[in-house]
């Protein structure tokens, strides 16, 4: 028998008998047959495009050689490819066996690129704020065959200042509280400045497309490394040194423990070249999520990854 060393994985395991003994009760939880183990998941996502009446490739109306690119920086730091920005050799670095792919096709069974452009010019909405919300006006696929992703077409005032947002799971894992929960009604997905989606050459530290993963850390699960600021309750991940403070920049500096913080994890709010690490403790909170939250891992097998 395996030995059980984390604080996660113990809670999780836990988690897991709970919903075994519970199935019958809970008849919206899928039946799982994708083992928790070296399976990828292979996830499908939808860019929504929110512009302003520009050309493809003009401003707000990014192209889709920037679209499919930033999807490749998602997956070079999910996968901790070789050769990538997304690669590290730390002892407590993890491929999280996490893949995302443009959707293959739309809810009605067309081919589709994944990359949906919505014009907002003369679209008139109700004012809700800067959320998904606000932006599932313009569009808003299942979010149990798409991973709904906006970009959002933003002053540029606010390059620098307004990056990314992003939904949680709401599910039985500690710490969820953190995250922003959709209620009753909500939308759910992930927001990202026009500006910051992507690689590009504003004068930004985050200009290297990782806000996208910062965002989709918090859409299956992770916490700021720092938690609640809580030196003790922190990110419920033992392997990311305990920190009770925000994280910026790019130099590390000693957390709780007199530990250095781990200045390169995506979880942080540090400069897109120093992010290049997800650990072990945070994929197995991802793929947790993936398997056993209804929504989440519908998308496993949604018919978007296929093509029609």
């Amino acid at each position: 028998m395996q030995i059980i060393k984390s604080k996660f994985t113990r809670i999780a395991l836990l988690l897991i008998l709970v919903h075994s003994c519970s199935k019958n009760e809970n008849p919206q939880v899928p039946e799982n047959d994708i083992p928790i183990g070296e399976e990828v998941f292979r996830v499908p996502v939808v860019v929504h495009i929110i512009h302003s009446g520009h050309e493809a490739g003009e401003e707000n109306n990014l192209s889709d050689e920037r679209v499919i690119r930033q999807i490749e920086i998602l997956n070079e730091d999910f996968r901790r490819k070789p050769g990538t920005r997304g690669f590290n050799s730390h002892k407590d670095g993890a491929d999280s066996r996490i893949e995302f792919v443009l959707g293959r096709q739309t809810p009605d069974g067309h081919p589709f690129n994944g990359i949906n452009r919505v014009d907002t010019t003369g679209i008139k909405v109700d004012v809700l704020g800067y959320g998904p919300n606000h932006f599932a006006q313009y569009a808003y696929w299942n979010p149990e065959e798409y991973i709904n992703i906006w970009t959002t077409p933003v002053p540029r005032s606010t390059e620098c200042l307004a990056l990314g947002i992003a939904t949680g799971p709401d599910i039985d894992i500690p710490g969820v509280e953190h995250l922003a929960i959709p209620q009753a009604g909500d939308a759910e997905g992930i927001l990202i400045s026009w500006m910051h989606f992507g690689e590009s050459e504003i004068d930004c530290h985050a200009k290297l497309g990782r806000t996208l993963t910062h965002e989709m850390g918090h859409y299956l699960g992770l916490l700021h490394t720092w938690g609640g600021a809580d030196c003790e309750f922190n990110d419920y991940c033992e392997d990311t040194p305990a920190v009770d403070t925000q994280v910026f920049g790019r130099t590390s500096f000693p957390g709780c423990t007199g530990e250095m913080v781990q200045i390169e994890n995506y979880m942080n709010y540090t400069h897109d070249d120093v992010m290049n690490m997800f650990t072990k403790e945070q994929a197995e909170r991802m793929r947790y999520v993936l398997l056993h939250h209804p929504g989440r891992n519908l998308l496993l097998r949604s018919k978007a990854l296929k093509n029609p």
